[in-house]
């Protein structure tokens, strides 16, 4: 059973955010009658994260069965940079044509708006929700050089190296984590911006940024090898695959939301496009050797719900972002 998060919402936030969600399309017969053909021709998912990591593993998982459903391309796009920002303008601009589809993490749809002055995008308005897709289970994990086993290990190397460690993290929650862990201990721990969670592995093992708060899917086999430490685990529960590894609640008692991963497309998509494309979604998703290989031996959680469902849920994300960035004191940038 999933626990219930610590940050309430408040009252005034909830309603303000309730009045924004957006109405529901409405469907033309031109509509109706373009998704019974739909698609004649190459359909392309944006996903801005580089290829490599896991919400990039998990769109192309998606568009191989996609294609072979109705037996046309589904190519997989990366638009990575401006802190995921680039690909979701690339998916706010495209054509509502049903020929763009998106991949994109609670970031830019639900935190940017908090984290920047201004956006290339409106986050609220921009996208049709289809579905959510995976939560991604996130680890706080550290280069095993490091010989840290536990956060107060990690506090303890830091206050005597002052200077010396960074960290690598695409979560917005994660990021106020660490910063108020850093005042707490007076810690000097960096951040370093990635492009995608292949580059943040590559990092750890490397060194050169030897922590991060990454999605157990990026280095499932690094961790089982030895060659990266699982400290804490940001997720509704712990992991079949690592069932020693503490949820990040009960190793700090601190709880934040975790990222996840959903499905959309540019605002103004016709209606019985989005509900032919949920369908094949939920199908494919509810398979169950699809969801063994896919989810469970990949620690992702399972997160697929009807439309409303999803657009509900980020409507109460967006709730706790405001939240939590009011308590962080963050500027914009």
């Amino acid at each position: 059973m999933r626990r219930k998060f610590g940050w309430a919402v408040t009252a005034a936030a909830a309603a303000w955010l309730t009045s924004i969600v957006p109405a529901p399309a409405q469907t033309s017969p031109a509509d109706a009658s373009s998704a019974q053909t739909w698609p004649t021709r190459t359909v392309r998912i944006i996903i801005p994260l580089g290829a490599g990591g896991g919400g990039d593993v998990f769109a192309r998982l998606l568009a191989e069965e996609l294609q072979k459903k109705f037996g046309q391309p589904f190519v997989v796009e990366n638009r990575t940079g401006g802190a995921l920002n680039i690909g979701a303008r690339a998916c706010a601009e495209s054509p509502p044509d049903g020929y763009t589809l998106c991949v994109m993490s609670s970031e830019p749809v639900v935190y940017n708006q908090f984290l920047f002055k201004s956006l290339p995008f409106n986050p609220e308005k921009d996208f049709e929700p289809i579905t959510n897709l995976f939560v991604n289970s996130v680890a706080l994990v550290a280069n095993a050089k490091l010989n840290i086993k536990t956060i107060p290990d990690m506090v303890a190397l830091a206050k005597s190296k002052p200077g010396t460690l960074s960290y690598g993290t695409f979560s917005f929650m994660l990021v106020h984590y660490m910063e108020k862990l850093k005042k707490q201990h007076d810690l000097d721990i960096v951040r370093v911006p990635f492009r995608s969670g292949n580059e943040v592995v590559n990092a750890i093992m490397s060194g050169s940024t030897p922590i991060a708060f990454l999605g157990l899917a990026n280095m499932i086999p690094q961790i089982q090898s030895g060659h990266i430490t699982a400290i804490a685990l940001n997720a509704y529960s712990r992991s079949p695959l690592f069932p020693d590894l503490p949820t990040l609640t009960e190793a700090s008692g601190e709880e934040y939301p975790p990222t996840w991963f959903g499905l959309f497309a540019p605002a103004g998509t016709p209606k019985p496009i989005l509900e032919k494309v949920h369908a094949e979604i939920v199908r494919i998703t509810g398979d169950p050797a699809f969801k063994q290989k896919n989810y469970i031996n990949r620690a992702i959680e399972y997160a697929v719900t009807s439309t409303d469902e999803f657009a509900k849920f980020i409507v109460k994300n967006r709730a706790i972002a405001a939240q939590v960035a009011k308590e962080s004191g963050q500027q914009p940038q």
